[in-house]
C-alpha cells in the first residue's frame, strides 16, 4: 500500500536521487545500509513505508542528514518574504537564515517613516556596533545628539551604547545592515 503526502513521495525520489547521482544500483546502498534490495525498492517506490530507523540508515549510508531528506519543497527554504511593520514605517528582510559568525545577522530594511523625534525617548541603546550602507534614499541617523544624513552609495557604523534611531529622510530610503544579537533584537523586532 503506497503512502500519501506529497513529503513522504518528496523524501523517496530525494532517496532515489541521491542513490542514482552516486551511480549506486539498489544492491549497492542494501550493502551500505544494511536494509535488503527489496525493501529499498519498496521504499523507493511507495509501496513500503519508512521508518525512522530505516531513514536514519539511509541518510547516514547516502551521505546526508534526515533534516536534508526531509526539509518542505515550499520555496520558503529560497525566498525571502518582506516583514512589513506599518506602525515603525519598515519593512525588513532578513537575509540570513541562521546567524553568522558572533550571531551577526544581514538585513534590507525598506524605512519609509523619518525617525523619532529626541525628546520622544525612542532612542535606543544596546550593547555592540551597528552597520549599514544605503542603498537608496537618504538615512537620518540619531546618535546621541548629532544628527547625520547618511546617503546613498554612503555607509555608517558607530558604537550602539550612544542613544540612537534612525529612519527616512524624505521619501523612502533603503539600507542593507548588518547586525550583532542585540541589534537584531532592537531592530528587527516584530510589531507588537
Amino acid at each position: 500500500m503506497k503512502q500519501d503526502g506529497d513529503l513522504d513521495g518528496l523524501v523517496r525520489m530525494r532517496i532515489r536521487g541521491l542513490r542514482t547521482a552516486r551511480g549506486w544500483s539498489l544492491d549497492d546502498l542494501a550493502a551500505r545500509c544494511y536494509l535488503s534490495p527489496s525493501t529499498l525498492s519498496r521504499i523507493e517506490t511507495g509501496h513500503r513505508r519508512i521508518s525512522l530507523d530505516q531513514l536514519t540508515a539511509i541518510a547516514r549510508a547516502l551521505e546526508t542528514t534526515l533534516d536534508q531528506l526531509v526539509e518542505s519543497a515550499t520555496d520558503d527554504d529560497v525566498v525571502i518574504r518582506p516583514q512589513r511593520d506599518e506602525a515603525r514605517g519598515m519593512t525588513t528582510w532578513t537575509l540570513s537564515r541562521e546567524p553568522g559568525p558572533h550571531g551577526m545577522t544581514v538585513a534590507k530594511i525598506r524605512l519609509t517613516k523619518p525617525p523619532p523625534r529626541r525628546d520622544t525617548a525612542e532612542l535606543g541603546v544596546h550593547p555592540g556596533r551597528d552597520w549599514f550602507t544605503v542603498l537608496s534614499g537618504t538615512v537620518v541617523l540619531l546618535l546621541g545628539e548629532r544628527t547625520i544624513l547618511v546617503e546613498a552609495g554612503q555607509a555608517a557604523e558607530f558604537a550602539t551604547m550612544i542613544p540612537h534611531a534612525f529612519g527616512a529622510h524624505d521619501g523612502p530610503a533603503e539600507i542593507l545592515t548588518i547586525l550583532d544579537h542585540d541589534g537584531q533584537r532592537t531592530h528587527l523586532r516584530r510589531a507588537p
